[in-house]
């Protein structure tokens, strides 16, 4: 392993190369988008792993210069050539900002909506309340030193490359919407699920940014917040093909509060009730799509007749664990 000389991070940070990787040192003007993975690991005898972006199989996505709330990887990445592993030891005086950053990061894997910190006490209430996740609060209660290993897998300039939602101006947002819905369309008819769900994510993105320009209830408001209705349903329906059932009941109940004969929405909620187990909400649902469009009763008599065989399966499943129970 050879170390890492003239990297300019400052005291309290070593920086070790594993593989140098290939080419130049970019120049990494602001703009530039760097995709990268990592992982944060204690520096114990066991090695903890805190977080490894490879397990989770979503590479991690910096833009240069738009102030990263962990300063840290941005400038441990500017020292950095494409492909290249390095291993990066940090002093605790560098880490105040890493366990919020990685909650964060952690509620946006998981789908989970991100609430923007609306205080200048926002560190203090963290102490007090916690992230959510016990081995970030040990960090934040007893920092110590941390080991990213870091690999950049692409390095591009700007120009080469779409914004972000975040990175983007409210025109830039509001014409890239029929963009995503088109690739999220045509991921979804090749069957990649998993990533026209990104597509349409990242168009409710854009769409929520530019709701908080807005005043509420306005017209403008309102427009934008219809807008949203699509690509609910449209993420609704990927998530019904992945088996994430309790995200597509969030995701079509949100449609349902804004238009409650949305039959799209009841139909595709009432399939996640069904796989959940939720008969009763799922029978509430198909019969209020069928009373709204006469066109399903076909199918959904099928999806009661489902129903039904699982209610029936249920119950014997219950009846012989109870048997199992008194018998002992």
């Amino acid at each position: 392993m050879e170390t890492g000389l003239g990297t300019g991070l400052g005291y309290g940070i070593r920086k070790s190369i594993v593989h140098p990787g290939k080419g130049n040192l970019p120049l990494y003007p602001d703009g530039t988008k760097v995709t990268f993975h990592y992982k944060c690991s204690r520096c114990d005898e066991d090695q903890t792993v805190i977080e490894d972006t490879k397990k989770v199989k979503k590479p991690m996505e910096l833009l240069t210069g738009k102030s990263f709330k962990f300063e840290l990887w941005e400038n441990a990445l500017k020292t950095m050539r494409p492909e290249e592993v390095s291993d990066f030891v940090c002093e605790p005086q560098h880490l105040a900002s890493y366990p919020p950053v990685e909650a964060k990061l952690r509620a946006f894997r998981h789908g989970k909506k991100i609430e923007e910190e609306k205080h200048c006490c926002g560190m203090a209430q963290v102490h007090q309340s916690g992230l959510g996740y016990d081995d970030l609060d040990s960090l934040m209660n007893g920092p110590v030193p941390l080991r990213f290993t870091m690999e950049v897998v692409s390095v591009e300039e700007p120009g080469q490359h779409r914004l972000e939602a975040w990175a983007m101006n409210d025109e830039q947002k509001k014409a890239v919407l029929p963009q995503l819905r088109e690739e999220g369309n045509r991921l979804y008819k090749k069957g990649d699920y998993e990533k026209a769900a990104e597509k349409y994510a990242e168009a409710l993105g854009c769409l929520e940014n530019l709701l908080l320009h807005e005043k509420p209830n306005s017209s403008e408001w309102l427009d934008l917040d219809g807008d949203k209705i699509p690509f609910l349903l449209n993420f609704a329906q990927c998530k019904l093909h992945m088996k994430e059932y309790y995200q597509v009941i969030e995701h079509t109940t949100t449609v349902l509060e804004k238009e409650d004969d949305n039959v799209k929405a009841l139909y595709r909620r009432a399939k996640a009730h069904a796989a959940c187990w939720n008969f009763r909400e799922a029978r509430q649902d198909f019969a209020e799509a069928m009373k709204l469009d006469s066109k399903l009763t076909g199918a959904i008599r099928k999806e009661l007749a489902v129903i039904e065989e699982a209610e029936k399966a249920k119950d014997a499943e219950d009846k012989t664990k109870m048997q199992g129970l008194f018998a002992k």
